[in-house]
């Protein structure tokens, strides 16, 4: 594990598509005051074509995604900015290359009812992923194991501002009031 910079932190909220990741992470970041990233706007445009096709991605369309998201969280634990990001995480190798982060990373894995993250993708506008894929990606799942001890999960089956409280109580950080995130020049 390489050193971590003191202070600075990051969660990542992970979990196949449509689970919530966005939402929630975003709630996250607003009431710790952290930074905020979205993993989906990572990805090169080849990967976003190909799952808009409906095919899945493989481990090496992924490898430069995850290693993009992976420095974006170092050089801004470096700046001493604590962030919140959004990743599928799907593998357990996946996160290993997120753990090469040099800040402290804590992962909220959120957890739904396949049915119920199938209704919530159908309603849902403006995504490229298509809910076609949201089989391959429960199936690709390897949920945290019980040595990955960085990671908590989180029941799905509430609404946003439930599992967002969850969430903070299962890490360790209370439910802070929401507060702005101080713009960095």
């Amino acid at each position: 594990m390489p050193e971590t910079q003191r202070g600075a932190r990051c969660v990542v909220v992970m979990g196949p598509s449509g689970v919530g990741k966005t939402t929630v992470a975003k709630a996250l970041a607003g009431r710790l005051g952290w930074l905020f990233a979205e993993a989906d706007e990572f990805h090169p445009p080849a990967n976003i074509e190909q799952m808009s096709a409906g095919i899945p991605l493989d481990d090496d369309d992924r490898a430069p995604w995850l290693a993009s998201i992976r420095d974006w969280i170092s050089d801004h634990g470096a700046a001493g900015s604590s962030s919140v990001v959004t990743c599928s995480a799907l593998k357990r190798r996946y996160r290993e290359v997120l753990r090469g982060a040099t800040v402290e990373l804590s992962f909220v894995e959120l957890v739904g009812e396949l049915a119920l993250v199938k209704e919530r993708m159908a309603k849902r506008t403006g995504h490229y992923m298509p809910v076609s894929l949201l089989d391959s990606q429960f199936e690709a799942l390897e949920k945290l194991a019980p040595d990955e001890t960085d990671g908590v999960l989180v029941d799905v089956n509430a609404d946003p501002d439930t599992v967002v409280a969850r969430a903070l109580a299962a890490l360790g950080l209370g439910d802070p009031a929401p507060r702005a995130v101080a713009a960095r020049g």
